[in-house]
């Protein structure tokens, strides 16, 4: 008979409980996902209950509030708190989303924090994004062009090219898309995932670029493009509102267009 046996740190056990003052009559209660690799120890769900009347009105808040008053260990990345830099995305009641964005008063009566899905964990709330990084680094994010400018002139395009570029330069790399979408959960290590493909859409479409045969070649692979089936949880998930999903798309359609 086969023995299935779990490998460790898998079972995320009850953690430590943080009641809030008597006096507390407005409160949020959070449970949110432990890990330190240090301690050896299994994951845990601490559970805190957080004073909504003397807190900010978003999730980050209460994280911020959270280290600063009650437990100095968590760990969390932050940066803007306005939803541009992508640093506190976190998986919240069981979506994707921005700890900055993300009001407090739309979580659960026991809100769920935990990391983004399918990713190593460095320490409680912050996936390791190396392989992310790596990905989007593959598929050269920069302006490749041939073309000299004029000396002391701007690459200039016309507002049709410029607006060819709207839903996909506001992507700020938080990786939302990416971890909620199960072909990258399935082949992380082989397919770009739709982020790193939104961002390669970007530029491909970049009338000012010439390079776009070669970003084409690079994507057309087995695995890197075409394990996307349009499941559509990175458009559903993304913070931004944006479609990844559309971008991938496209990016399909113009491998078709060169062959024809």
């Amino acid at each position: 008979m086969v023995e299935f046996t779990l490998p460790r740190n898998s079972q995320v056990k009850k953690g430590r409980h943080f009641p809030a003052s008597e006096n507390v009559k407005n409160k949020k209660v959070l449970q949110i996902y432990r890990w330190n690799p240090e301690d050896g120890e299994n994951p845990r769900l601490d559970t805190f209950e957080i004073d909504l009347d003397n807190c900010g009105p978003m999730v980050l808040d209460a994280l911020i509030k959270i280290k600063n008053e009650i437990d100095s260990t968590l760990t969390f990345r932050r940066s803007c708190r306005e939803g541009i830099c992508g640093s506190c995305s976190m998986n919240i009641d069981g979506t994707n989303t921005l700890a900055c964005l993300k009001p407090l008063n739309e979580v659960t009566d026991i809100g769920k924090i935990y990391p983004l899905p399918h990713m190593e964990v460095v320490k409680d709330l912050i996936p390791d994004l190396t392989l992310a990084y790596a990905q989007y680094a593959s598929i050269k994010p920069w302006l490749q062009s041939e073309t000299i400018p004029e000396e002391n002139a701007e690459r200039l395009q016309s507002e049709e090219a410029r607006a060819e570029l709207d839903g996909l330069w506001e992507c700020i790399l938080c990786f939302c898309c990416s971890t909620s979408c199960p072909s990258y959960w399935w082949n992380g290590d082989k397919y770009l995932g739709p982020a790193t493909l939104l961002q390669a859409y970007r530029w491909i479409v970049d009338s000012r670029d010439d390079a776009t045969g070669e970003r084409l070649d690079n994507l057309e692979d087995p695995f890197r493009l075409y394990r996307c089936h349009t499941i559509m949880n990175c458009a559903k998930t993304c913070p931004k509102g944006l479609n990844p999903g559309k971008a991938i798309g496209e990016i399909k359609k113009k491998m078709v267009e060169r062959r024809s």
